[in-house]
């Protein structure tokens, strides 16, 4: 049986601040901020059904924000053709994520921007080459590269799970690795 139960009536009184306050540190703008947070608790709706009880709402509702925040980052960067690069937020309520695609705009760099972008992507190589040999081909594929789930699998012979769980344990090690050596 669940530990913690689930009560939509309650979400805005009790999570819209903290979601919101969430948000607006990621994306740094309020109306958007807030159609996230909306999105958020009608997705939240929507999966109810899925809902395990195996963390607390308001754990479950930041995992779905932040899907909605990476999927942000996705459509605004889709047209800018910039590779895809995850960075880890952790803090020390709630547990990281990767958001996708938060380069910078190549023709709005200082130096030192530039210096720290090379030195991450050392970082993530340096990281990627401790990975074992099928974690870091796919990491590769659907991280660096952006190729499409169904390429990836047909071509490493795996299914849709089995690289969704590849990827998990890759993004994991990275997260670790990078924290460690360059956070």
């Amino acid at each position: 049986m669940s530990n913690h139960e689930i009560n939509p009536n309650r979400w805005i009184d009790l999570y819209s601040d903290y979601l919101y306050n969430y948000t607006i540190s990621r994306v740094n703008d309020r109306e958007i901020a807030q159609d996230l947070v909306q999105d958020t608790f009608f997705a939240g709706l929507k999966s109810m059904k899925n809902f395990k009880g195996e963390s607390s709402e308001r754990t479950w509702l930041i995992s779905i924000l932040k899907r909605k925040i990476i999927d942000y980052y996705r459509k605004i960067n889709s047209n800018k053709g910039q590779a895809e690069v995850r960075v880890n937020f952790n803090t020390d309520e709630d547990e990281g994520d990767w958001l996708e695609e938060r380069v910078a705009d190549p023709f709005d760099k200082t130096a030192e921007d530039a210096m720290e972008n090379t030195e991450l992507g050392d970082a993530i190589y340096n990281c990627l080459g401790k990975l074992p040999e099928k974690q870091a081909q796919v990491f590769r594929m659907k991280t660096i590269e952006g190729q499409d789930t169904e390429i990836i699998c047909n071509e490493l012979n795996i299914t849709a799970s089995n690289l969704w769980v590849i990827i998990h344990r890759a993004r994991t090690a990275m997260a670790e690795c990078l924290k460690e050596n360059w956070f």
